[in-house]
């Protein structure tokens, strides 16, 4: 899952780490089919005037605007009335600009949602009134809105917010809404997942989406939009030993550039801050030198002597030694002979399987690494967990969409972290070796 970050639309590469906590907010739709999702985008693009006239016009059927289309692209999404892959739509209000990321909610394309959500500053997780039986107070939640909240939580989506949609479609708004809030609340207190808010609305209708519909079903809280207006970016993570993960290699030709001939090694900033004079170890070769030059790919907005965490920048090192695509630069102190961080072989790891065909003890992929590629074995599956009581059971195998704790043994070391204390290094993902598939995301425990 190291490369879901590089599907990030490069546009948003300068801004999504600044140190405004209130900069463009990249967030992501994402529950069961049907829920809305599409539709909800759709009100939130034509109520925040970000949509054409002639656009609008485009997506007409049977006299009735279909907000839906606004954010279907691909022609079977149009022939079938269902989201496939992600679709990105950009808006602004006043008050702040928006990428949304608008994932299908069926299961084969969990993957999808997956990839969206490494790179989002919340998750809507939609949930439609409708599918449930609201109406009794101990009712049950789709095994999707379930399994969708589990994941956005593990991939340390910073905010998530429960949408309760077509409540404008229930006889009883009012207890819908609190039957269901309560169920979503019980539900995240046994996942232990903070939950920033639940707030009811009408896509289709556009209540409490963009403008507020004011004593309805007993809320009294702010509509969506003004929700999404205050919530955090995600931040740097500033905390750690830096680290650069070389993505690319540059041969400088600038007559002005004071090291002009030497290479520039380009990658992002995992952790902490990368500075002028750092002394830095090449993982894996372990030759040494110190930082000669950063050139940084927002030159104009930041210090040119750091490379901050989560930035894009180009290093240029005081003598030449052999870097290549998929090494690492880790800082180590002027006291240390080497970096703090050590490489190694065995992992355990939360897993989320994605692949059509079962995880089973023994078998061998391909795991991307940054933008390192090594051979892993899985050699044990310890549990899943099941998404219904949040209980880890014991299992030989781990299914499609199943999520389940694994050890990996790597046919070569490589530098990781906790994903906890690193969303860049404590990721990967899992490719069948035959097929060419993402099989699995991976979290490093």
């Amino acid at each position: 899952m190291s490369q879901l970050s590089d599907l990030t639309p490069p546009s948003t590469l300068s801004m999504s780490h600044s140190k405004d906590p209130l900069n463009a907010l990249r967030f992501i739709t994402c529950g069961s089919v049907d829920d809305g999702k599409s539709t909800l985008i759709g009100r939130l693009l034509v109520d925040s005037q970000a949509v054409l006239e002639d656009h609008l016009a485009g997506v007409q059927r049977q006299g009735q605007t279909d907000l839906a289309l606004l954010t279907d692209g691909l022609s079977a999404e149009r022939e079938q009335g269902i989201t496939i892959d992600v679709a990105y739509r950009y808006f602004a209000t006043e008050a702040r600009k928006f990428i949304i990321g608008d994932t299908p909610g069926h299961e084969q394309y969990t993957r999808n949602m997956v990839t969206a959500a490494s790179s989002a500053d919340a998750a809507l997780v939609i949930v439609d009134s409708t599918k449930l039986d609201w109406a009794k107070s101990d009712l049950v939640l789709l095994d999707q809105t379930r399994r969708h909240t589990l994941l956005v939580n593990l991939l340390r989506v910073p905010s998530i917010i429960f949408v309760v949609n077509k409540l404008d479609a229930v006889t009883d708004p009012t207890k819908a809404f609190n039957n269901i809030r309560a169920a979503l609340k019980t539900f995240a207190a046994q996942a232990k997942i903070e939950v920033c808010d639940v707030v009811p609305i009408s896509a289709l209708k556009g209540w409490n989406v963009v403008n507020s519909k004011e004593n309805w079903c007993g809320y009294e809280g702010k509509s969506l939009i003004a929700i999404l207006e205050k919530l955090p970016s995600t931040p740097p993570e500033y905390e750690g030993v830096p680290t650069v993960c070389i993505q690319w290699i540059e041969k400088q030709h600038d007559s002005n550039r004071t090291n002009k001939g030497r290479r520039i090694l380009w990658g992002r900033v995992a952790n902490g801050e990368l500075k002028l004079g750092d002394a830095v170890q090449v993982h894996p070769s372990g030759q040494t030198a110190k930082v000669a030059e950063i050139v940084n790919s927002v030159r104009a907005q930041h210090d040119p002597r750091i490379g901050q965490a989560g930035q894009q920048v180009g290093v240029t090192l005081e003598r030449e030694i052999d870097v290549s695509r998929g090494d690492w630069l880790v800082v180590y102190g002027p006291n240390e002979s080497k970096s703090a961080i050590e490489p190694t072989r065995r992992l355990k790891a939360t897993v989320a399987w994605l692949d059509d065909e079962p995880l089973l003890s023994g078998r061998t992929y391909w795991a991307l690494h940054g933008h390192q590629w090594v051979k892993a074995q899985v050699t044990q599956i310890e549990n899943t967990i099941n998404i219904v009581t949040l209980q880890k059971e014991k299992t030989e195998s781990l299914n499609t969409n199943e999520i389940g704790t694994i050890e990996l043994t790597l046919k070569e070391p490589i530098l990781s972290q906790s994903f906890l204390k690193s969303r860049l290094m404590g990721a990967m993902i899992l490719v069948d070796t035959a097929t060419h598939k993402t099989s699995a995301a991976v979290l490093i425990n």
